[in-house]
């Protein structure tokens, strides 16, 4: 098997000589993973697979390589096909040709800088609803998202964690894989109901921060994984947990928080809320062992290769490449069990397996009040990343087929707007909200709660699961009211509300009584 250290084979040396080499006769650079070469050259990068077998990749003939190089831009091309241009060959060796981009671009460096904005993510949110909804459905009979398929790596995860860090981790250990073990007892006919669902699709397989870049304002995903489908063949729901985790590790609750809810907004995909806490804590585990593995191995695993230019390519950094530890050892770093970042990722996924105190917000008020803006700046200041916020003028033309955005064109008491549609749309508010605070998520349901006895039903589902009640009630002048609804209209905000339904709704409130609990938005 190849390594970083071995001599380069002569095609790459011809490639790096600008005398002979046909990616020009400029500055050439060659940075590599221990899977991959990758070539930089003026605006563009080509990557050549090494002759390498892993346990879970296998480029060990022209042929195998060739297949996954176009595989790569085949897959890729979904996604950035501005960045994937083309398969070469270079004397009969194939490489994948991108187009560079700034390394400061990816999503990683983006999110440090604190540049990443809710818009970025909701966006994203929006393409991967897309993505997932237009991708291939696992086949019925496949091995793909199976119980089985679900648990063991989880557990050979924890297994392997477990040999790294030399037992030094065994408590913290032996109480995740505890949490895990009961977990997959009470999710495992929930798991077996996702892939019947069709919710095991072939998704992108390492989607993190830094496999997201930010060109102009839109969030491209790049280096989707090729090489293994049992990586790529997976529940949305393990996809999206991967981000949250990614922005929980940045210190972005709020972001994480943002980002689930806007992909649930384009979704409508809440049975994932009783898998995701499950993907989570397997993600951060996953992540602490590529941290573990990389404080014992002796060559340190390279990140995405960047030019002196400071430009990047689609080359993985997940942690997904082979390692060479020391006999008997490790590679001069700090022991894995005393990595901070081993214990890091370990204090996450134990926070994602002990979720915080349940919590159960309504809203109320008029159109126009601010309801939507109090409840945004609450996801966004979650400290936790676990609110799920419920919008009545959302779920209300999900339930009649229309998309969030969409105009029903119904008139006042009318179409979607009728006193039946009313109550069916609270009562789908009602249903989700008891989905969500039984698996652990709080709920914040955006909504007028106009009705004395509408507030009261939603205490008493509080109370039922043991959550805090509150009532999230901002206030505005009638003429402020007024403005503000004829400021929306035309926006594409998911409310129709209008100056006639303001107008009626005056007449439904019944205020707020001194013994319902109201917080300050």
């Amino acid at each position: 098997m190849a390594s970083m250290s071995e001599p380069l084979p002569p095609l790459l040396l011809k490639l790096l000589d600008p005398a002979r080499s046909p990616l020009g006769s400029g500055r050439i650079e060659l940075m590599q993973t221990h899977a991959s070469w990758v070539l930089l050259a003026g605006d563009f990068a080509w990557k050549i697979k090494k002759p390498v077998v892993l346990p879970f990749l296998d480029y060990g003939t022209a042929e195998k390589r060739r297949a996954c190089c176009e595989a790569e831009l085949r897959l890729n091309r979904r996604f950035a096909p501005q960045l994937y241009l083309e398969v070469v060959d270079f004397d009969g060796e194939a490489a994948v040709k991108m187009r560079r981009f700034p390394e400061e671009a990816r999503l990683d460096h983006v999110c440090r800088r604190g540049r990443l904005r809710p818009d970025h993510l909701a966006a994203l949110a929006a393409t991967l609803a897309r993505f997932h909804a237009a991708a291939a459905v696992a086949a019925p009979d496949s091995r793909f998202g199976t119980p089985a398929s679900v648990l063991a790596p989880a557990l050979e995860n924890i297994a392997e964690l477990r040999n790294l860090t030399r037992g030094l981790l065994a408590a913290e250990l032996d109480a995740l894989e505890a949490w895990t073990r009961a977990e997959y007892a009470r999710l495992e006919l929930t798991f077996a109901a996702r892939k019947t669902a069709g919710r095991i699709r072939e998704c992108h397989g390492d989607l993190h921060l830094g496999n997201l870049v930010l060109l102009g304002d839109e969030v491209v995903p790049f280096d989707r994984i090729e090489f293994n489908e049992d990586f790529r063949w997976i529940d949305v729901a393990s996809e999206i947990a991967f981000l949250l985790v990614d922005l929980l590790d940045h210190g972005r609750p709020g972001l994480a928080c943002w980002l689930l809810n806007a992909w649930l907004v384009e979704c409508g995909d809440f049975d994932a809320l009783r898998v995701l806490r499950f993907y989570m804590a397997y993600r951060a585990l996953v992540r602490a062992k590529v941290a573990a593995i990389r404080a014992c191995q002796q060559v340190p695993a390279a990140g995405p290769p960047q030019g002196g230019d400071g430009q990047a390519t689609g080359v993985r950094a997940s942690g997904r490449t082979a390692v060479t530890p020391r006999e008997g050892g490790w590679g001069g770093g700090p022991h894995p069990a005393d990595c901070p970042e081993v214990r890091d990722y370990l204090a996450l996924a134990t926070a994602i397996a002990a979720p915080p105190p349940l919590g159960l917000t309504i809203t109320h008020g008029l159109a126009g009040a601010g309801k939507t803006t109090a409840s945004s700046a609450r996801l966004l200041a979650d400290p936790t990343a676990s609110t799920i916020r419920l919008r009545s003028d959302v779920e209300r033309k999900r339930l009649y087929g229309l998309a969030a955005h969409a105009a029903s064109g119904s008139p006042l008491d009318g179409g979607i707007y009728t006193a039946e549609a009313h109550a069916h749309t609270y009562a789908r508010l009602a249903e989700l909200a008891e989905l969500a605070l039984g698996e652990g998520w709080s709920a914040l349901v955006d909504a007028a709660f106009l009705r004395r006895d509408e507030r009261d039903w939603f205490r008493a589902l509080a109370q039922r699961h043991g959550a805090a009640f509150a009532i999230l009630a901002p206030q505005a002048s009638a003429a402020e009211l007024a403005r503000r609804v004829e400021a929306r209209r035309g926006s594409g905000d998911a409310s129709e509300a209008t100056l006639e339904v303001l107008e009626r709704q005056r007449a439904w409130l019944e205020p707020l009584g001194a013994d319902e609990p109201v917080v300050s938005s």
